[in-house]
């Protein structure tokens, strides 16, 4: 061990390897929960130095963890065994030239998502994926995770908007493939398997990405609706007259809104009566010749007249449609203030979605009597993030996490969806993948696992057991 920390520090520089406190901060993971003790944090600034830290742990048969941000919600980013490296691509951060004619980007893995956004912003281009943490989480995480975000339902996740990548495999060689084609049926697409494989199968260094012309109009409104089934039968109708334009079709209930306004400052509520459910609408074009607030007023009178709506607000400037997505963006932070959570990040067909909500809050009060349950999500694509907390008056929630997952789990797949949506599978759902989904489709990952990884050092114990 000592000789292969001596091999990466002489490879990377002072600059580049971290170990004892000083790789502290890269340890554990966002919740606490996962992350041993290191050899240390290699810190590469470039492809090749990658290469090289990973053919080093390759001949040594240490295990090598990628790490971007390390914002995942299931502990994909760090260490599951003392001594391994964990690999963080914080130094790669270069952004490349805007291809125009094209409408791409090169950027390396470790790109923060919200300076990507400022750069193609500033040259009247988006990239369209967004979540809440996208001010740490970076390009090569998104791609590990297969990110999805509040704009999948337009645009797509991270693996529809990459266009192509390099990647660092488990013996340290490198395959390149940037291509920046949309069209590339020249065999397997293997770009498509780093997607959502969380570091397991090699390490995405450089990405080519798909931007997209900037709104030159948003439409944006907040609406109540008096119960589950309304809502997915009035958003429903909003996919069928402005599907093209619509960007967002966000939801939440009462109780995610209720901590938000109570534990977050600078919270106000803008319209003039509570409902059990909330749905926020955006619809965006590049045009300057589509009447986009016509359309949304002409949809939301619609809603109010069939009775669907009960009340709504249309944002008038750019802080009232900030101050709206606000009030789902916070809803996180409103239930971690609240104390102790459970978070599930499911997804079922949308037509599904009121069957599981209702049958999920049936399982979760069998379980234990009086939690509170917190579904908000994507309304388009049928993600919802079933988030739990406590019974008034109780602080824990009696050891039933597990039951809680298995039982949520289960329903999601009856009913034909997933239980790990877009926050992946990392160290904490492995038992529910075993549990939950064929033997053979389990097999086949391993097959290709070991095809790829040989020795199994890469991220062992993510997505696969160890």
């Amino acid at each position: 061990m000592s000789s292969l920390a001596a091999d990466l520090q002489s490879i990377l520089g002072p600059k580049g390897w971290l170990s004892g406190d000083d790789a502290a901060p890269f340890s554990r993971d966002w919740l606490n929960r996962y992350g041993e003790v290191p050899l240390g944090v290699a810190r590469p600034a470039t492809t090749t130095e990658v290469s090289q830290v990973v053919a080093a742990c390759h001949a040594a048969g240490v295990p090598v963890t990628p790490q971007g941000g390390n914002t995942s919600l299931c502990g994909g980013a760090v260490s599951g065994t003392a001594g391994g490296v964990i690999l963080s691509l914080a130094r790669m951060n270069r952004i490349g030239d805007v291809d125009r004619a094209a409408g791409t980007i090169e950027v390396e893995a470790g790109t923060i998502l919200a300076s990507l956004h400022s750069h193609v912003e500033a040259q009247d281009l988006i990239f369209p994926l967004h979540l809440g943490a996208e001010g740490s989480a970076q390009i090569g995480g998104l791609i590990g995770t297969n990110a999805g975000g509040s704009h999948a339902l337009r645009y797509g996740m991270m693996q529809d908007l990459v266009m192509g990548m390099e990647v660092v495999l488990a013996d340290g060689t490198v395959w390149d493939g940037l291509r920046a084609v949309q069209k590339d049926n020249a065999g397997y697409q293997l770009r498509r398997l780093f997607c959502g494989a969380e570091g397991t199968l090699g390490i995405v260094t450089r990405a080519v990405l798909k931007l997209y012309p900037a709104p030159k109009q948003k439409a944006t409104a907040l609406l109540a609706l008096p119960d589950i089934e309304t809502l997915v039968s009035y958003g429903t109708y909003l996919r069928s007259e402005a599907g093209e334009f619509i960007s967002g079709l966000e939801f939440f209930c009462d109780l995610g809104l209720d901590l938000a306004l109570r534990h977050v400052e600078g919270m106000e509520f803008p319209l003039e009566s509570r409902s059990p459910f909330y749905l926020l609408v955006e619809l965006t074009t590049s045009s300057a010749l589509v009447p986009l607030d016509e359309i949304l007023e002409g949809a939301l009178t619609v809603g109010m007249e069939n009775g669907q709506v009960s009340d709504g607000a249309l944002a008038m400037s750019e802080a009232q449609r900030a101050a709206f997505w606000r009030l789902r963006e916070e809803q996180p932070e409103g239930q971690r203030l609240e104390g102790a959570q459970l978070k599930h990040d499911i997804s079922v067909p949308p037509g599904k979605l009121a069957a599981f909500l209702t049958e999920g809050e049936g399982v979760c009060q069998l379980i234990l009597p009086g939690v509170r349950i917190n579904p908000f999500g994507h309304l388009g694509d049928g993600n919802v993030h079933y988030n739990l907390s406590p019974a008034v008056g109780s602080s824990d929630f009696a050891d039933k996490a597990q039951a809680f997952a298995e039982g949520l789990g289960s329903l999601a797949s009856r009913l034909q969806g997933s239980f790990a949506a877009e926050h992946g599978l990392g160290r904490s759902k492995i038992a529910l993948a075993d549990a939950l989904r064929p033997a053979n489709e389990r097999e086949l990952m391993g097959r290709i696992k070991t095809a790829m990884d040989p020795r199994g050092i890469m991220n062992p114990g993510v997505v696969l057991k160890g």
